[in-house]
């Protein structure tokens, strides 16, 4: 008999997570990523077979997108409902074998004991003994002898074998790469499509798209609809991270940076090219300051072989191709190649067919290579003269076709410059390509940002500059357009050496560079990197001349300033952007009076917005003239985060933060991201927020932003603070703490946004109020650029305790940060509150009214406005105390708040209104206290009793009367086992709220 193995090693464009064949129990290698719904279409396929309703999925896709990966998981799925499973392949190594994969799984039956008995079959028996033996036809017994049985004859047997033995559980046949099997194999499939509906049975069938005929079977199969047909897709950008985590063992958020950008951008979602590069990047040695990963080599010998099958003409053409990148001009290479448009069209099918190249938008001038690493394979086996000689050829067709190169063709003439060998020439021509990609409009149909198409372009141009390779001057433009790209795009890690002496770069120019090294430091959270290199550029500029130089020097001074822990740190950054402005409006670089006026702007919005937003309009009117894509962005955010304060929803700042992340500039993304964040906190929009600010933490960790990444922290403990959950909130703030030197103003806000709020929230308005004392003393050390509470929930519960008065809430609401709606909500009602306790009833309720329209787009702050300042009202005879309270104790209730609705509650109570009996928030009592039979109310008493608080205290903050709190005192210890509240408050300790850090 032969034994038939698994036909030779795996293909290295597929994924193949069994060794040798599946009977039984399968076990998949790793995870299955991104095939959920075709997992759903199999797993329906197999109930239905186990119900006596055969049927047959075609599972197609190109090369490496995880089709037997797929047919591995299925088999695990039919092997978990205890079906019999049996799985052949075609194969054309060795000698043809007829039937191969058909023989295969039949084997693979023999060896498990399942295959069924010749006598089972009837006529058929010899047939299948016939397929087993060493040939077709060879004798079942001495004296008899079969011929070769027909295709036909053979389908029979096979049908009739799969209901035999998948009569009592079902069975699931998997034919995998029948794109190598043979007519006669295919022509049994055919046969099995048209009559495995009615038996116990699931036919999978693996194809590749080429050779024709297999796919033309599945073509005529769904047609027909004999089979359905699941067509893979690459994966996803999420799905790779979540592969490239799996494959690791790790969380998504643990994935090195390099590793999974190179998964994203080298592997056009194909899982076997993900797999490779992460196994070949784990099984490397780490160096530092190796930021590539190298391409694996399964990968290249995949890519060798593919390319090898096209012949010398099709080797020549993609390797011509590769000098040109991922995407590739066919007329230029036509041309550069000089060979028969008609041989030519034939290799371009043949390598379309072979999935090495697509096309790449409409029309057919333009291919890419499917994925990235192709072109650096076959870019690496071009030795350097064959590399300059295709270099050189291509250019000149390039500039024949393109005269001027004009738009993106700078970039290719570039690139082929590099390869041939002209340095200075290729420099020069990848500034220009930068410049073009920054200021104007990128190429159509590329999927790469303008910054990080500029990006690639001038660290490809940096690499060039060698020692006496470049004039100083072209050295000194390379640097600064270089670090101009990093602060657009925050990727430090293309962050070049800073410029030595011997470089022979003018001091000016130096110092304007070293400028450019503290603006970034500051951008990313390293304030001593900052003013080091302000010291540098510093002693570069003696007599402070007021040109661009010193002008880009004082404003990156100024943005440095703010990183400073000082009072006076605001207005010495005012002073210096000022100083800024008048150098840059001189020496003619309106690069930097954008910066200057947005810098002003910022600074300024809280004290004047109009203002303000004339320095933000006027930087972004500059940007526009001068095609200055970071400023403008950054102007359009400015001016998009002032509009969300006054607009019912936040519409405009999305889309400012979606058109820089769109070009790539993500420091206003960043910014947006977080301004963002904080509206749909204050809007209730708890969900939005959480995943903004997830996604800005992930990629400010990622790229070692540390102040991006102290935004993003404080949101988060913003966000829980909001919805009362003082532990989650808690570990946000933990988690901010080693990052608030990167931003030394958001301490204050920690306080004023976070812990007053939750404080609040639970009713412990002492706590709230030293909350925004502490906020306002960290101010005064270290002024906040944002605002903290100080104009809008401080004024309120100022005037509420009496401490503030008309003098402080005169003209808030007319200019800064007590122009926003969000502080007009606390700011009117603090006027109300004031109103009515001079006896202008009417003027109150009016100027309540106004308020709570403010407060229309945020649900929580709207409710506790009201819990704050109804007794108030009811006392004085203004406004609408009571449904007020209804309505905030209804909210309070709804979102778990039971502190603040049992607030409600009592205040109603104490106004003679009925109050609706709540009988739930028993979940808020600890278990083993449930257990002792405690109620909502004793568990209220109980908290406050273990942070000591006498009975008059307690009484005052429940709203209740001192008698009751006896009551609820003398049953929780009788309950507890205590003997007096001394006992319960030390043994009860993990119930006192953690104070404030």
């Amino acid at each position: 008999m032969t034994a038939l193995g698994s036909g030779g090693p795996a293909g290295p464009a597929e994924d193949r997570t069994a060794t040798g064949h599946v009977c039984g129990p399968h076990r998949g290698r790793g995870r299955l990523v991104g095939r959920t719904a075709e997992m759903g279409r199999i797993a329906a396929a197999l109930a239905a077979a186990r119900s006596g309703r055969g049927g047959a999925l075609f599972v197609t896709g190109e090369p490496g997108v995880g089709k037997t990966r797929l047919a591995t998981a299925a088999l695990a799925e039919a092997a978990a409902a205890d079906m019999v499973t049996a799985r052949g392949r075609a194969s054309t190594v060795g000698p043809p074998v007829p039937y191969r994969p058909l023989v295969e799984a039949l084997l693979l039956l023999a060896r498990a004991g399942l295959l069924p008995g010749p006598e089972e079959l009837g006529g058929y028996g010899p047939v299948m003994a016939g397929l087993l033996s060493d040939s077709p036809g060879a004798a079942d017994a001495p004296g008899t002898a079969y011929p070769a049985p027909s295709p036909l004859t053979v389908a029979e047997t096979v049908l009739r074998l799969l209901t035999a033995v998948g009569r009592q559980r079902g069975c699931l046949l998997v034919l995998d790469d029948l794109h190598d099997a043979d007519a006669g194999t295919l022509a049994v499939v055919e046969y099995l499509l048209d009559n495995i509906g009615h038996q116990p049975a699931v036919l999978l069938l693996v194809a590749g798209p080429t050779p024709r005929a297999a796919a033309e079977l599945a073509l005529r199969a769904r047609q027909r609809e004999a089979a359905e047909t699941l067509d893979l897709a690459p994966l996803t950008h999420p799905d790779v991270r979540l592969l490239v985590a799996a494959e690791l063992g790790v969380a998504p958020g643990e994935v090195c940076p390099e590793l999974l950008h190179r998964a994203v951008t080298g592997s056009a979602g194909l899982p076997f090219v993900v797999k490779e590069l992460v196994r070949d990047h784990a099984g490397r040695p780490a160096h530092h300051g190796d930021r590539t990963v190298a391409v694996p080599s399964t990968v290249a010998d995949d890519i060798r072989r593919r390319t090898a099958s096209l012949g010398p003409l099709g080797t020549r053409f993609l390797s011509t191709a590769a000098l040109f990148g991922r995407r590739f001009p066919l007329p230029v290479l036509e041309h550069a190649m000089g060979v028969d448009h008609t041989a030519l069209s034939e290799v371009l099918r043949a390598a379309l067919a072979s999935s090495l190249i697509t096309p790449d938008g409409p029309g057919s001038q333009w291919y890419a290579f499917r994925y990235p690493l192709a072109a650096e394979v076959l870019l690496d086996d071009l030795g350097p003269g064959e590399r300059a000689r295709h270099a050189r050829s291509a250019a000149r067709s390039l500039a024949h076709l393109h005269p001027q190169l004009p738009g993106a063709w700078r970039a290719h003439a570039a690139r082929l410059s590099e390869h041939a060998g002209e340095a200075r020439e290729a420099v020069r021509l990848y500034c220009e390509a930068a410049r073009w990609a920054t200021d104007g409009t990128s190429p159509e149909h590329t999927p790469e940002q303008p910054s990080e198409q500029a990006l690639e372009l001038l660290t490809r141009a940096h690499r060039l500059l060698e020692p006496g390779t470049a004039p100083p001057e072209l050295h000194a433009t390379v640097l600064e357009m270089l670090l101009d790209a990093v602060a657009r795009s925050a990727r430090l890690d293309r962050l070049p050496a800073p410029p030595t002496v011997d470089q022979g770069i003018p001091a000016g120019r130096r110092a304007g560079i070293h400028a450019r090294f503290s603006a970034i430091a500051t951008l990313t959270g390293r304030p001593a990197e900052a003013l080091r290199h302000l010291d540098t550029a510093r002693s570069l500029l003696p007599g402070r001349p007021a040109d661009g130089h010193s002008a880009l020097v004082d404003l990156a001074a100024a943005h440095a300033e703010l990183g400073r822990p000082a009072p006076d740190r605001l207005h010495t950054a005012a002073r210096l952007a000022r100083r800024a402005l008048d150098a840059a409006r001189a020496g003619g670089r309106p690069d930097v009076e954008c910066g200057a006026l947005l810098l002003l702007g910022q600074l300024g919005r809280h004290q004047d917005e109009s203002a303000a937003t004339a320095h933000f309009e006027r930087a972004r009117a500059i940007a526009l003239a001068h095609r200055l894509p970071l400023p403008r962005a950054a102007a359009d955010v400015q001016l998009a985060i002032t509009a969300a304060g006054h607009d019912e929803r936040p519409t405009r700042l999305e889309q400012a933060r979606q058109a820089a992340r769109r070009r790539g500039l993500l420091p206003p993304a960043h910014e947006a991201g977080f301004a963002l964040a904080l509206e749909r906190i204050r809007r209730c929009a708890f969900d939005e927020a959480r995943d903004g600010i997830g996604r800005g933490t992930a990629e400010a960790s990622g790229l070692g932003l540390d102040r991006p990444l102290a935004m993003f922290r404080l949101a988060d403990a913003v966000r829980y603070a909001h919805q009362g959950r003082r532990a989650e909130m808690s570990g946000a703030l933990e988690r901010l703490e080693p990052y608030l030197d990167a931003a030394p103003g958001l301490r204050s806000m920690s306080y004023g946004l976070a812990r007053a709020f939750c404080s609040l929230l639970e009713e412990r308005h002492d706590a709230a109020e030293q909350d925004l004392a502490r906020a306002l003393a960290y101010d005064t050390e270290n002024p906040a650029t944002g605002d903290f509470g100080r104009h809008g929930i401080a004024v309120l519960l100022g005037v509420l305790a009496g401490r503030m008065g008309r003098r402080h809430c005169s003209g808030l609401v007319d200019a800064g940060a007590g122009g926003t709606r969000w502080n007009r909500q606390f700011a009117g009602f603090a006027h109300a509150v004031l109103l009515g306790r001079e006896g202008h009833r009417e003027q109150a309720t009016a100027v309540a009214d106004e308020a709570l329209a403010a407060a229309a787009p945020y649900p929580m702050a709207r409710r506790l406005c009201m819990r704050l300042v109804a007794r108030t009202a009811y006392e004085d005879g203004w406004g609408a105390p009571v449904e007020w309270l209804r309505e905030a104790e209804e909210y309070f209730h709804a979102s778990g708040h039971h502190q603040a609705a049992a607030a409600g509650r009592a205040l109603l109570r104490g106004m003679g209104a009925s109050v609706r009996q709540r009988r739930t928030g028993t979940e808020q009592v600890p278990p083993h206290l449930r257990r002792s039979g405690i109620t909502v109310r004793e568990f209220e008493v109980a908290r406050l009793v273990a942070e000591r608080i006498s009975n008059k205290d307690i009484a005052g903050r429940l709203h209740i009367s001192p008698r009751t709190v006896e009551k609820h005192v003398a049953s929780v210890l009788q309950k507890t086992g205590h003997p007096n509240r001394g006992a319960f408050a030390t043994a009860a300790r993990d119930l006192v709220p953690p104070v404030p850090a």
